[in-house]
């Protein structure tokens, strides 16, 4: 399953650690995604939904 929020497609990001002698070693930054029932099209569905588009009110939930 891919790391990516259904409402705003926000995904992986690529960086550097870079320790304290500034030796640079790549990463990746994860989304903080968030499985969240809610109503699709009319159904009731589960999505992964990041925790800005939550807290903005993007998405509403809905009772499991």
């Amino acid at each position: 399953m891919a790391a990516r929020c259904a409402v705003c497609g926000k995904g992986p990001r690529t960086g550097f650690t870079v320790s304290h002698s500034h030796i640079r070693n790549k990463r990746t930054f994860a989304p903080n995604l968030q499985s969240v029932h809610t109503t699709v099209n009319g159904e009731n569905r589960r999505v992964r939904v990041c925790a800005k588009c939550l807290k903005a009110g993007k998405i509403q939930r809905v009772a499991a």
